[in-house]
């Protein structure tokens, strides 16, 4: 029956059908690894890891049930096990001890009983309420949204994705682009899978922003916006990608207000016009910007607030925006707090394997999508290599002239370099003119289906994934609430996630205690005695909650291993 079983019974039961699901039992046990994971498990709850499981997932009668699998897939991605894989190397039955079981299933299993659960429509009903509930529950926070796209990178032979530009390592690779909702604090909202990426543009106009209208909380009513101009419903912030005096006009007529850096900025302003605002940060941090701001009028015609920073160095950072009714230096801070997106993508890549792959399926895309046809892509490389090369020879010819002409001795030698230098630039640009217009004469975008059988391709399966990476979600929300609980408590407040990754690590005992009804998480000690202290702070704060465990009647305890309660006196 597999490594770490004692429950033979149950498991027998299960085999032949008279058992739904085991029974969450827990029993005393030492030393347990990882057993600091259960810290989260408030946090977890809190943030709706089994809210819906019920309603929105059925399996069918076995030894594991639903809640197992999702409370072992949250307690994975918060103790850094960042693939199903890397569980053959954990001690299957340790981790059956933090769920009430005997053991956890083996990967295979749990690759199976992921199979079940992610199903399509009922990953994306649960995935929808669950951000319907976060932005219900911070309607402040939703009401100011960052949008951008992350690249999953695909080293795979199975598909030939499409090829895109990957910022961090500056490389065009092949991949599939997932569009990510966040707020202020890096929370995640919501994300889409894109493996045929149309850009930015196109995905907050057909997906983004009609789920937004539907969604966000608290936007003013028709009555409000009639009365008053200037207020908007919510705003979006993206990069330049989404540059667009059109797209900003089209937003402002559904009286949603948005915000990027300024893609063609002109000139420099004067100094004098800067001045030195205090501003506080979503994290509370206080800052000093150089601020400076000016009205703008758009190529369309449409009226914008430009406001420029000012770094150290002089350099002036132009941001657009429609907010009308908002300080300059609120906008800033918004516009600022952009980098919590950008850290959480590092955040998940590092520590949550946000671009692991859970399964090599591939599954047909659409024949009528568009793609780039090939045939224009190879002629845009042509063009490409074509005006850097000429380029280069321009630059040749300029230092020719300007530095190394002037002391040249022999002007028959210098006159015969730059005669060369020309003519190979005569050659190169009417090169580069015949590449144009053939790329002119096709179109840049076909149809799947008009591709070759050798030039197609198709999408990584979606749904495993974005349910995984929906528990990841919850995972970080969780981590990132017990963060905020736990900063003020810090000297060094950016020690705050360090500190609970080694809690969440950390060994513990398990004291069940039938006659109270309670669980106690007996946290063995930290580092010293500056994370003692606030993991004390934090069992206060968890103790508060009176959390039950899933599935049983026992409250958990939450405490810190020392002289009053030795270990093992109460096994």
């Amino acid at each position: 029956m597999g490594m770490g079983c004692t429950r033979e019974l149950d498991r027998v039961s299960a085999a032949v059908g008279v058992l739904s699901e085991a029974p969450t039992q827990f029993e005393a046990c030492l030393d347990v690894p990882n057993g600091g994971v259960l810290w989260a498990l408030p946090a977890l709850l809190e943030n709706g890891l089994l809210r819906y499981t019920q309603t929105c997932f059925s399996m069918p009668d076995g030894y594991y049930g639903c809640d197992h699998i999702f409370l072992l897939l949250a307690a994975m991605a918060l103790a850094r096990v960042k693939s199903m894989e890397q569980l053959r190397y954990h001690p299957a039955g340790e981790w059956g001890k933090l769920l009430g079981l005997d053991r956890i299933p083996e990967v295979k299993t749990l690759r199976e009983k992921i199979v079940i659960l992610a199903q399509p429509e009922k990953v994306s009903e649960w995935s929808g309420r669950l951000s319907q509930d976060w932005m219900q529950a911070d309607p402040h926070a939703a009401g100011v949204l960052y949008v951008d796209g992350h690249v999953r990178t695909y080293h795979g032979t199975q598909t030939k994705l499409p090829r895109r530009y990957v910022a961090r390592q500056r490389l065009r690779l092949r991949g599939t682009t997932d569009y990510w909702i966040n707020d202020q604090l890096g929370r995640p909202f919501f994300v889409l899978n894109m493996p045929v990426d149309p850009g930015l543009l196109q995905v907050l106009k057909r997906e983004i922003i009609p789920r937004l209208l539907a969604e966000v909380p608290s936007q003013p009513s028709t009555e409000q916006l009639e009365k008053n101009p200037y207020i908007h419903r919510f705003m979006v912030i993206f990069d330049r990608a989404g540059y667009s005096p059109e797209f900003f006009r089209t937003l402002w007529k559904q009286r949603i207000a948005c915000q990027t850096y300024h893609k063609y900025p002109k000139g420099e302003w004067p100094i004098t016009e800067f001045a030195e605002h205090t501003v506080s940060m979503p994290h509370g941090e206080s800052v000093k910007l150089d601020l400076a701001e000016r009205g703008l009028m758009l190529s369309n015609k449409m009226w914008v607030r430009e406001i420029r920073k000012r770094t150290d160095s002089g350099h002036q950072v132009s941001v657009l925006s429609t907010d009308y009714t908002s300080d300059a230096a609120l906008i800033a801070v918004h516009m600022f707090s952009r980098w919590s997106q950008e850290n959480f993508f590092k955040y998940m890549m590092e520590h949550f394997g946000l671009d692991k792959l859970m399964d090599h399926q591939i599954e047909p895309i659409d024949e009528t999508t568009k793609v780039v046809n090939p045939a224009w892509r190879n002629l845009d490389g042509c063009v490409r290599r074509k005006a850097a090369f000429l380029c280069r020879k321009k630059t040749e010819l300029g230092n020719l002239v300007f530095h190394e002409g002037r002391a040249q001795g022999d002007l028959a030698e210098y006159e015969r370099q730059t005669g060369e230098l020309k003519a190979e630039m005569a050659s190169l640009q009417k090169e580069l003119d015949d590449l144009k217009a053939k790329r002119k004469e096709i179109g840049k975008h076909v149809l799947l289906g008009q591709l070759s059988q050798e030039e197609r391709f198709g999408q990584l399966a979606p749904t495993r994934k974005r349910f995984v990476d929906t528990v990841k979600m919850v995972a970080y929300r969780a981590e990132t609430a017990m963060a905020i609980m736990l900063r003020d408590h810090l000297t060094r407040s950016n020690d705050a996630r360090s500190l609970l990754r080694e809690i969440f690590t950390t060994e513990a005992d398990l004291i069940p205690n039938a006659q109270e009804q309670t669980l106690t998480v007996r946290l063995h000690h930290l580092t010293n005695r500056m994370s003692d202290n606030a993991a004390q702070f934090i069992a206060n704060r968890l103790n508060e909650t009176e959390t039950v465990y899933p599935g049983t009647n026992l409250r958990l305890v939450y405490e810190l291993v020392s002289n009053s309660n030795p270990r093992g006196q109460d096994i």
